[in-house]
């Protein structure tokens, strides 16, 4: 089997193509190889490989800028989609594509999680145009796959945790507020590469949840995460409303598994756990990371 990985330079491209690749014959691509929202760029590579399976992990994920930077948040996150999904279905092949919590407005009541049969009320602009790359896909290809999930983290790329590693190994006695009332599910991207294998072997169809079990606040996270990286912390929780940002963020960000727990494919393990595993295994690059950041001087 041939896969297509589109956005493989970035956090889970990187883990999906370090995954895949034993297994099938896996083309990663990034934007320097491939600019989705292109359609002949599209149609030029897909029928150069002919692969039975494109994996988009390609979006403009940066929510803040979505509400100014509009049309390149369009381009990408819609129009990339379906692009991809006209190509595929052109071709044979089948679309997964990764979504995200985002597509949903937060308001239930936690811990009630949001499941694939609730209907997505995006609350940022980075939420509705991930939302109609979804409705893209579904409208132009029948083979296809839309995997959301939620707080991911992991080794490649930037994220949440590598940002408050560097905070507070900047300065450990700075005290630092972090939001302390939005819920959500940890994921590590590399166990999100795995739950995506698990699909592609059981021939899955339609949309998923794939998030890891339990739940915690942005607080929360960052406090279990520096204590299991043995970092000297001060963290400060404090509201959404003490914390402004230019997206509304969803106050409820808690996904079930829905579809997988139904089809027994559930591989997603608690939060804590898989932070235990991530921090075990890269702690050491993390922080060597992070190291090289504070010592390289720029050129020019």
């Amino acid at each position: 089997m041939k896969i297509l990985i589109c956005g493989s330079d970035g956090q889970l491209g990187s883990d999906c193509t370090n995954v895949l690749k034993p297994a099938y014959e896996v083309l990663p691509v990034d934007l320097e190889d491939l600019d989705i929202t292109n359609p002949t760029d599209v149609e030029t590579m897909v029928q150069e490989f002919m692969p039975d399976i494109i994996l988009n992990c390609a979006a403009y994920t940066s929510v803040d800028d979505c509400e100014t930077k509009k049309g390149l948040a369009r381009s990408v996150n819609v129009q990339g989609p379906r692009n991809l999904g006209i190509t595929a279905k052109k071709h044979g092949a089948q679309l997964i594509h990764i979504s995200t919590d985002y597509v949903f407005g937060g308001k239930k009541k936690v811990p009630e999680p949001y499941s694939e049969e609730d209907d997505p009320s995006p609350l940022s602009y980075y939420g509705r145009t991930k939302f109609e790359g979804e409705e893209a896909i579904r409208k132009t290809i029948d083979s296809h796959i839309i995997v959301r999930t939620a707080w991911l983290y992991g080794l490649q790329g930037h994220n949440f945790l590598k940002t408050m590693l560097k905070l507070t190994l900047k300065d450990p006695h700075k005290e630092i507020k972090v939001v302390n009332d939005q819920f959500g599910s940890p994921t590590w991207s590399y166990r999100l590469a795995l739950q995506i294998k698990e699909l592609i072997e059981v021939r899955g169809h339609g949309t998923y949840h794939a998030t890891s079990d339990g739940f915690c606040t942005w607080h929360e996270l960052a406090s279990c995460f520096l204590e299991k990286m043995g970092v000297p912390h001060s963290l400060i929780p404090c509201t959404t409303e003490e914390y402004p940002t230019p997206a509304i963020r969803p106050m409820n960000s808690i996904l079930e598994n829905r579809r997988l727990k139904g089809a027994g494919i559930d591989i997603m393990p608690h939060w804590e756990d898989d932070l235990d595993q991530f921090v075990s295994t890269c702690r050491e690059r993390l922080i060597n990371e992070v190291k090289h950041e504070r010592t390289s001087i720029p050129s020019g």
